[in-house]
């Protein structure tokens, strides 16, 4: 049975865009009849831009589109809920989600930590992008791809030898240091960390 989209008076609709792999809201954004149908056909979440009064493919400038996963409709068939993966930050200031401010209210301090990963994601785009020139991370994309592997490499090696010792902050710290660089090789092959995350999520299958 097909769903009736109830849009409001001047034809839109509001869409909750929430990350499939972590469940983090992305963004929020509209969709006239045109964008909702451009979206279920191509597979690529489409707004309609309110201000420019036009369509607008997320991430047609930035290349940080979002791949529709689902959309499914709230009980009123008044507001839209689409889980995709993102190809990238989401937000337009780099970040991964338009959701980044500290919250207003919270119950859980640690909640943070859990987007930590994708935090480091969206700086490391940030850094990859930017002009700077005391940047680490810059200075590994301007060396290239073969220096990038070498510290990856490097930072395995110093993974085992850590191992070895019987203290954990040290195996810590050289594990830090390997998920960073590995972040850093993704960004270079322009694979999303959520990407990978889809990739083991289904091998529990």
């Amino acid at each position: 049975m097909t769903t009736q989209i109830n849009f409001d008076p001047s034809g839109l609709i509001p869409v909750i865009v929430q990350n499939s792999v972590t469940g983090d809201v992305l963004m929020l954004g509209y969709m006239n009849g045109e964008a909702l149908e451009i979206t279920k056909s191509t597979g690529w979440v489409t707004f309609y831009s309110r201000k420019r009064q036009k369509l607008w493919q997320k991430g047609e400038t930035s290349g940080n589109r979002l791949k529709v996963n689902t959309i499914q409709s709230d009980c009123d068939n008044d507001t839209l809920l689409i889980l995709a993966t993102p190809l990238g930050p989401t937000c337009h200031t780099g970040h991964a989600t338009c959701f980044f401010s500290p919250p207003i209210l919270t119950n859980d301090p640690l909640s943070s930590l859990y987007n930590t990963l994708f935090s480091l994601e969206a700086t490391i785009a940030q850094r990859r992008n930017s002009d700077s020139t005391g940047s680490y991370t810059k200075y590994l994309f301007d060396s290239g791809i073969d220096k990038i592997l070498k510290k990856v490499g490097e930072e395995a090696s110093e993974v085992i030898i850590a191992s070895k010792n019987s203290e954990a902050d040290p195996l810590i710290d050289e594990v830090s240091d390997l998920l960073y660089h590995l972040t850093v090789l993704l960004s270079e092959k322009n694979i999303s960390i959520a990407t990978v995350l889809e990739r083991l999520r289904s091998r529990e299958k």
